[in-house]
C-alpha cells in the first residue's frame, strides 16, 4: 500500500442495531422508522432506515421532487401504490419508486410489515423523521432487524 492510498482511506461508519433511533413522523402515523444511516451520520445525501408498519398501517401518499426511494421487504406482506399502479410485495421483493411518482406502502398482512428503505438523495427525509416523535423498538422489531427471527433452533 502506498502513502497516497493510505491518505485516501477512510474509516467506515459502523452502527449496531441496538443503536438505531426510531420515530413516528406524527402521532397519527401507523408506521415508524428506525434510522440506520442518514446525512447526519454518513456525511452523504442519503437516508437508510427500517420502516415498520403495524397491521393495516400505511404511509400517507407522497412524492419526492429529486429523490428515488427503494423498499426491500424484510418480513410481512404489503402493497405498493405508485401513480395508481398497485403491486403486492412479500419478503425478498423490492420496489424502486421514481422521483415525482406519488406513492405509498401499505401493510395488507395480519402481522407487522418490515421494509428496508433507502432514499437518495436525502431530500430532507431524515430531518423529517428526526423531527417526529421518538419511539422505542420492541423485542419483535429488534429480532427482525437483527434477523434473529430467521435463526432456526436445532
Amino acid at each position: 500500500m502506498t502513502i497516497e492510498s493510505e491518505q485516501r482511506c477512510t474509516i467506515p461508519i459502523i452502527k449496531k442495531f441496538q443503536d438505531y433511533k426510531a420515530y413516528r413522523i406524527s402521532d397519527h402515523d401507523t408506521n415508524r422508522l428506525a434510522i440506520i444511516f442518514d446525512s447526519a451520520s454518513a456525511d452523504s445525501s442519503l437516508t437508510v432506515c427500517v420502516e415498520i408498519f403495524d397491521p393495516g398501517g400505511a404511509t400517507p401518499p407522497h412524492r419526492h421532487n429529486y429523490a428515488v426511494e427503494m423498499f426491500f421487504i424484510l418480513k410481512g406482506e404489503g402493497m405498493a401504490v405508485c401513480d395508481g399502479k398497485e403491486v403486492i410485495l412479500k419478503a425478498g421483493d423490492s420496489i424502486l419508486m421514481p422521483k415525482t411518482g406519488t406513492h405509498y406502502i401499505k401493510n395488507i398482512g395480519s402481522q407487522r410489515l418490515y421494509a428496508l428503505c433507502m432514499m437518495v438523495p436525502n431530500e430532507d427525509f431524515s430531518e423529517l423523521i428526526r423531527s417526529g416523535i421518538p419511539v422505542t423498538l420492541d423485542q419483535e422489531d429488534l429480532n427482525v432487524i437483527a434477523r434473529l427471527d430467521s435463526l432456526a433452533v436445532r
